[in-house]
């Protein structure tokens, strides 16, 4: 495709254009060996793109998207105002402008966006639309699983991945839409069919710097014009704001407001949820729900009404919602033959964690044991706040660590120490997951529940810099394979 033609694309933030050449590829890494790209200098918070235009020439881009001149530079460069902008409109175009032609669902929130867009795939599949979920857990389009990096992909992954979904047959794609994807504008040029806003509470404040600027940053995407129509959460405190300022048409969903889209009739314990479904007061549907907890109804929920913008029916709404068994790494029940629970959660911030506490706990027939830490080079403040709600909720805690990144791992355990120190929770500190976990197993028994969170379904743990393999389901197995084993071998001595 021509550099003339790409920059046109990106035209509202075009300044110049100096010199024309086929594109072949788009690269936003210098270290990327591709022949033929254009190669998009980014300003990031730490290092900025423009210095490594020559490493990207070095390995095959011909041409350079740039936000300054750079002089000395004998390929052609096109100059705009916003480079990240830029990056959206001009990748659509290179691959064909993909999400034109697939009906896109954005779900934005704190929590349930990934549950919500497994609900959602659900009940297309129920209603047999070919569809494809982008986010946390990675991409899935049919029976095909991808990998994922981000939660929402940088435009060229993004651009390329609802290309090929539509290559696929999809016609509908649920993504996530992280609050960091709407300030990078790695949405930038998608019109949505249907957004969802699900909750807020504290998070991600170690990029936002407060929770006002991350709220409305939220809030900069649900009310701005990529968004058709809007499903929201009339319970979170967070949505008269919202709800005042909408200009799109909009369905509510909730348990305790008066919502257009509700549940009555709640009956909730170790098995799953069931309840009754309400559309407008006038049609009710008895649901099950197969995974635990209140914040499943409120997915369950908003799944729903995501379902009824796209004109799903509900018959298949409801057999979509029973038909989610699990989502890998939310509130998942591990096959272990113990008479014990072990749950695997993500959850990684206050709200969260109180979240699958409570609903947990009120199923727990004897102790209900909490292992989490907390993720290193992120929001400090949680850490003591996470640390309260553990010692308040569970039984016992183990605090160990999580993904320390480039901070020290007893550091960060401290500090969630000193939370948990201003109540009466029992608590012991382990340094090593691993042997957190395996601590875990250990002192368990009949009617207690395990849960491991933070890390949930990820299969890395990342130390100074370097990411180490660490799949905290196979650990489980392997730890309980061990204590089996070691029993036999007592047994026969």
């Amino acid at each position: 495709m021509l550099l003339s033609i790409l920059a046109d694309a990106a035209k509202e933030y075009l300044i110049d254009i100096n010199g024309e050449c086929q594109i072949n590829a788009l690269s936003q890494d210098s270290r990327e060996k591709k022949e033929g790209a254009l190669f998009f200098c980014v300003r990031g918070s730490r290092f900025d793109a423009h210095d490594f235009a020559e490493d990207a020439i070095k390995n095959g881009a011909v041409a350079l998207v740039v936000e300054r001149k750079l002089e000395h530079i004998n390929v052609p460069q096109v100059i705009v105002s916003d480079v990240r902008a830029a990056m959206g409109l001009m990748a659509s175009k290179f691959f064909g402008d993909p999400a034109s032609k697939l009906k896109i669902v954005g779900i934005t929130g704190t929590k349930g966006k990934t549950t919500t867009s497994y609900f959602v795939k659900s009940i297309l599949d129920a209603a047999g639309i070919k569809n494809g979920v982008i986010g946390t857990t990675g991409s899935i389009v049919g029976d095909e699983k991808l990998e994922a990096k981000l939660t929402t992909p940088d435009p060229i992954d993004l651009h390329r991945m609802l290309s090929y979904m539509f290559k696929m047959g999809a016609e509908v794609v649920c993504m996530e839409v992280s609050a960091h994807a709407i300030d990078m504008k790695r949405i930038t040029g998608i019109q949505f069919e249907a957004a969802c806003y699900t909750n807020f509470s504290q998070d991600h404040l170690d990029y936002f710097d407060n929770m006002q600027t991350y709220f409305d940053t939220k809030k900069r995407f649900i009310t701005s014009e990529q968004v058709k129509n809007l499903a929201i959460n009339a319970d979170d405190k967070s949505s008269d704001t919202i709800m005042s300022e909408l200009k799109v048409p909009f369905s509510s969903y909730g348990i305790s407001a008066n919502a257009d889209i509700f549940a009555r009739d709640i009956e909730i314990n170790d098995e799953g949820v069931s309840f009754m479904l309400s559309l407008w007061n006038e049609q009710w549907y008895p649901v099950h729900i197969n995974m635990m907890g209140t914040f499943n109804v409120y997915n369950s929920l908003a799944a729903t009404a995501i379902s009824l913008i796209l004109g799903i029916k509900p018959e298949f709404i409801v057999k979509g919602i029973e038909n989610v068994r699990v989502v890998p790494g939310r509130a998942e029940v591990l096959e272990t033959s113990t008479p014990y629970k072990v749950i695997l959660d993500y959850s990684h911030s206050p709200a969260a964690l109180e979240n699958i506490l409570r609903a947990v706990k009120s199923f727990t027939k004897h102790n209900l044991i909490l292992l989490f830490g907390c993720g290193g080079d992120r929001d400090h403040q949680k850490r003591p706040i996470m640390g309260n709600i553990a010692g308040k909720l569970a039984d016992f805690t183990i605090i160990t660590s999580d993904n320390p990144r480039t901070e020290e791992p007893m550091k960060i355990i401290r500090e969630i120490e000193d939370g948990i120190k201003s109540t009466e929770g029992k608590y012991v500190l382990i340094e090593n997951r691993r042997e957190a976990i395996r601590y875990a197993l250990e002192i368990s028994k009949e009617g207690d529940v395990v849960i491991l969170a933070g890390k949930g379904d990820e299969t890395y743990q990342e130390i100074q810099g370097q990411k180490h393999y660490f799949n905290e389901k196979n650990i489980v197995s392997e730890i309980l394979y061990e204590k089996k084993q070691s029993k036999q071998v007592s047994g026969n001595a």
